[in-house]
């Protein structure tokens, strides 16, 4: 019986733990980088992998990036730990899915999607396709959802400003897509960049059909020169500006030397295995997310 009794003290204390671990987990995620804006990071080993953030303003809360449903689904409750004021508007950086599909969960609490008006063109084809298509059954189906598509948009900046917190929506793309913006506080000199600017080991993504690569590199050098202090990368930890340089420096150099392959006449397939970016740390540390960035970008190049 004694033994019995152990046993079931050590399952019960196993569990116990298990669970403390996972609360943990899901707290450290979320950050207050300044009073009323934080940041929640995300987590690509349970298919949340985009970084979301909000701002929290004097009668609404403005998000950025919707996150896959799934995400949303633990975001939401997050932000109303933080605030008890309503999810008015969502601001996605770009239409990428891990950005924008969990869209339609936030209009349910009332908000509105906002992007730019190039991402609400790319959200009603690329993005909507790509929902299409999509086949993933079980907790990660997209089939009890719908995308929701912005509906409001902006040319080129919108700001939303009460006198306490000041946020700038600036589209900076095409670069990683073609409606790509950003999130600027001028005042705490924060900046949520979306997939312009990435801060993992897990590369970044540069075959959207509209990436342009150079655009990309000039929009990240215009960023950094806004001095930001806090960097809120689309994926991966928090950085700084030298974050946004780094990847510039990682881009501009796959470029050049992507453009001198060509024009030596090398296929696309034998610079992937050739051309190494792993001393650009830590987005270039994954030699196969390099090659697949230089097969995308290989057309792109002009070989003359």
């Amino acid at each position: 019986m004694l033994v019995g009794i152990m046993r079931r003290l050590v399952l019960s204390a196993v569990f116990l733990s298990m669970a403390l671990a996972a609360l943990m987990s899901q707290q450290s995620r979320v950050r207050e980088l300044a009073p009323g804006v934080w940041f929640w990071q995300g987590d690509r080993t349970i298919q949340e992998p985009a970084n979301c953030g909000w701002v929290v303003f004097k009668d609404y809360v403005l998000v950025i990036d919707a996150n896959f449903p799934w995400g949303a689904k633990k975001i939401i409750p997050e932000i109303r730990k933080t605030t008890n004021k309503p999810i008015r508007f969502v601001f996605n950086t770009h239409y990428h899915g891990d950005h924008a599909y969990g869209g339609s969960l936030f209009t349910a609490e009332g908000a509105s999607i906002v992007c730019s008006e190039d991402c609400a063109m790319e959200s009603r084809s690329k993005g909507q396709a790509g929902w299409d298509r999509n086949k993933a059954a079980g907790e990660f189906s997209l089939k009890p959802y719908f995308l929701a598509h912005p509906t409001v948009t902006f040319p080129q900046k919108m700001v939303f400003d009460d006198g306490e917190h000041r946020v700038e929506l600036v589209k900076v793309g095409p670069g990683h897509s073609k409606g790509d913006a950003v999130a600027w506080l001028p005042k705490e000199k924060i900046l949520f960049t979306g997939d312009l600017c990435v801060n993992w080991k897990s590369g970044n993504n540069m075959a959207d059909a509209d990436a342009d690569h150079r655009n990309w590199v000039k929009a990240l050098a215009t960023m950094a020169a806004w001095g930001p202090q806090t960097v809120a990368v689309g994926h991966g930890t928090l950085g700084d500006a030298s974050t946004l340089r780094k990847q510039a420096a990682y881009i501009e150099d796959m470029w050049k030397q992507v453009s001198e392959g060509k024009r030596q006449g090398r296929t696309a397939e034998e610079l992937g295995k050739t051309l190494d970016f792993t001393k650009h740390q830590p987005v270039g540390a994954d030699p196969e997310r390099n090659a697949a960035s230089v097969r995308a970008m290989f057309a792109k190049v002009d070989a003359r």
